[in-house]
């Protein structure tokens, strides 16, 4: 397997540009995770089918988030992405999540060149409100038959914001 932090930058966030590694398909009820440690990707447990993930979901190298873990990012896109392909993709906002008490933003990406509709995306305000909700509901309930109530979707920021969650999350990583 790869050790994506060894292949891949985080990107060029000034430029609104980041990679993004696919952990999760859309429409896919197995959640599967990263393990940097073993620089392979392990399925940590299955969902219920109605629970199935409402973007691609992955996450940004050399990056880490309060938790731990990796900057998560959902690209949105309208076509299921397989698990370990990079993809190139524009910034356009942050969804602000906590989990378990712990902050653990998303950023959100569009492909670059998605020529379906992502082309038309830049921002936030560009996503169909329906998408919105749908992506609320699902990370507000996710985790309810493992531990109810412990996850929050506490609003949403613009590009500016989810740059300075990746700086941040950059700066984490050079710090370990």
């Amino acid at each position: 397997m790869v050790d994506f932090d060894k292949t891949l930058t985080s990107g060029d966030i000034e430029g609104g540009i980041v990679n993004v590694v696919v952990e999760i398909p859309i429409g896919s009820p197995n959640k599967i995770e990263w393990r940097r440690e073993k620089t392979a990707f392990q399925l940590d447990r299955v969902e219920p089918s109605e629970f199935s993930e409402p973007s691609n979901y992955g996450f940004i190298p050399h990056t880490l988030n309060e938790d731990g873990n990796e900057l998560d990012a959902l690209i949105i896109s309208g076509e299921s992405i397989p698990t370990g392909t990079v993809c190139k993709a524009k910034i356009i906002g942050v969804m602000k999540f906590e989990d378990e008490g712990d902050s653990d933003d998303k950023i959100i990406v569009v492909p670059i060149d998605d020529q379906s509709d992502g082309n038309t995306v830049n921002t936030l305000s560009d996503i169909p409100t329906q998408k919105i909700d749908q992506i609320t509901y699902y990370f507000t309930h996710y985790k309810d038959m493992i531990k109810p109530n412990c996850t929050i979707v506490k609003g949403w920021g613009d590009i500016s914001e989810a740059k300075k969650n990746i700086y941040k999350s950059i700066e984490l990583w050079n710090s370990q």
